[in-house]
């Protein structure tokens, strides 16, 4: 005979599970808080010694000479940032309008896989052909001294972050209700007119949120950009001079923060660096929270 099995009643078992994912929020929340305080506790005798305004708006950069300004990291990493997120946008965004509205079922399977392929290669992956590929070829085309540039590191970091801004825009798009393009035909607007009326209005906000979410993560990025860019911390003359080198933060932090002696001046502005980037990449995460929350509540996004 067997012995009757003892249950945990249903009421302890859903107790455990929201105990678990309790912790788990607050875990996450407090090693924010713990790299937030680590970055300033680290970068705070950089900033109290060299002051807030001359190290954010300082025009040059040499640790060799104890001079520390980060204004050449700021206008390089700008510019890289905006030129890689609108090659991004014109090439990822029309790619995601396809593949959610005008894909045929062949075109998809093919299409798919290989983004989802591009997505998991490695950055340094990206960075040796940026290396091989790219650099070569614009230091041929444009007879420039040497391909690394600026310009170099936008192509690359464009390139890059295209199957994240597709898939997420496609996953908007798809998330729009039936029910919405049917009442917009049905009402005898075309197949064009519906997508820029009734479908990119209401996935708008997981779009804003994508652009926003991509423009942290562009800007973020280390290893294919250090490859490529030059790494030359000084101000592009004129500032919008895209052929010249360049150094954005990352590319300054890990190229330099294995050679400095810990405790010293230098050590601490990289480690106000490291601030200065996750500061700017949190307040887009928020500024991409609060778009799509506004944007959500005025047109019904999804």
């Amino acid at each position: 005979m067997d012995r009757p099995r003892i249950k945990m009643p249903r009421k302890y078992g859903e107790l455990f599970v929201e105990a678990l994912l309790f912790m788990s929020a607050i875990a996450s929340i407090l090693i924010i808080a713990l790299i937030f305080y680590f970055l300033i506790n680290e970068s705070l005798p950089a900033f109290s010694e060299l002051g807030l305004g001359s190290l954010l708006l300082g025009t040059k950069w040499h640790p060799a000479g104890e001079i520390y300004g980060l204004l050449p990291l700021i206008a390089a990493s700008l510019i890289i940032t905006l030129l890689a997120l609108f090659i991004n946008i014109a090439i990822g965004f029309p790619l995601a309008i396809y593949l959610a509205e005008l894909a045929g079922p062949r075109s998809k399977a093919l299409l798919k896989p290989s983004i989802e392929l591009l997505a998991g290669v490695p950055s340094i992956v990206y960075g040796f052909l940026g290396v091989i590929i790219l650099v070569s070829y614009l230091q041929d085309s444009f007879d420039m001294l040497t391909g690394r540039s600026i310009l170099a590191g936008a192509i690359l970091l464009g390139i890059m972050f295209i199957p994240y801004l597709t898939t997420i825009c496609e996953d908007s798009l798809r998330a729009v209700p039936s029910e919405f393009k049917e009442g917009s035909l049905a009402l005898g607007a075309n197949r064009w007119q519906t997508l820029r009326n009734v479908t990119i209005p209401a996935a708008s906000s997981g779009i804003t949120a994508a652009v926003l979410l991509n423009i942290g993560s562009i800007i973020g990025e280390t290893m294919a950009v250090l490859l490529v860019v030059g790494n030359v911390a000084r101000l592009p003359s004129p500032i919008y001079n895209i052929f010249g080198q360049g150094a954005t933060f990352t590319s300054v932090i890990a190229g330099e923060m294995g050679e400095v002696a810990r405790g010293s001046m230098h050590y601490h502005v990289l480690f106000a660096v490291g601030f200065v980037l996750l500061f700017v990449v949190s307040v887009l995460s928020l500024v991409a929270d609060y778009a799509r929350a506004r944007i959500r509540k005025k047109f019904g996004g999804y």
